[in-house]
């Protein structure tokens, strides 16, 4: 099982521990802390991902449950009527994040907030967030807003302004649950429902056609 590295500081700390303790003859609590630094592992994995090959889909940036699909309007990248489709993770989903589409990060936001649960609508406004903003080669705009939620609490980017990158490839994580809204031009074709499961890079949440 791969192990995205920014687990590994958090899953030393608990293996080490675990070590010692056994040779200290501290067998019950060596078990439980081999058991966390396991959890935390599962926590951390990071398969590889195989994205459709289809031009013009639109695949989910994030393992999760589809909560959110909605007409609405964005006003800082797209800045008009837009889809929005809001996918939340739970602690036993894979949660490295990964590139609707193909094209280039034009600019990444962090806003600092609260911590709400992040099942709750009011959360994609008011906790800490990162925003990543994608031009598609044809020059539609895609959106991608990661969520902390109330054990969440750090976002972490891995492209910076500039980047190139491919339909699927990572571009960041969220740790310990939480959840990732994509905006769409209208011009997108949903292609999920609100219950659907999804898996990072490879299901189709949309179609949006190439020009």
């Amino acid at each position: 099982m791969k192990i995205n590295p920014e687990g590994k500081p958090y899953i030393f700390a608990p293996a080490a521990l675990s070590a010692v303790l056994g040779v200290l003859g501290f067998r019950k609590a060596a078990v439980a802390t081999a058991l966390a630094a396991a959890g935390t592992a599962y926590f951390f994995r990071d398969p590889e991902r195989h994205p459709p090959l289809k031009p013009g889909l639109v695949v989910s940036p994030a393992d999760g449950e589809v909560i959110v699909l909605k007409r609405t309007f964005e006003p800082r990248w797209l800045k008009s009527e837009a889809w929005q489709i809001g996918i939340f993770m739970s602690v036993m989903d894979v949660h490295v994040n990964r590139a609707p589409v193909s094209g280039r990060l034009e600019a990444v936001e962090h806003r600092p907030g609260s911590f709400l649960r992040a099942y709750e609508a009011e959360a994609i406004n008011q906790n800490e967030r990162r925003y990543y903003y994608i031009a598609r080669e044809d020059g539609k705009r895609v959106l991608v807003v990661q969520v902390a939620g109330a054990i969440a609490r750090r976002t972490v980017p891995f492209v910076a302004p500039g980047d190139s990158f491919a339909r699927g490839d990572r571009i960041g994580m969220i740790r310990f649950g939480s959840r990732v809204e994509v905006y769409l031009p209208m011009q997108a074709e949903p292609l999920v429902a609100i219950g659907h499961k999804v898996r990072a890079g490879e299901t189709p949440l949309a179609f949006l056609p190439e020009e």
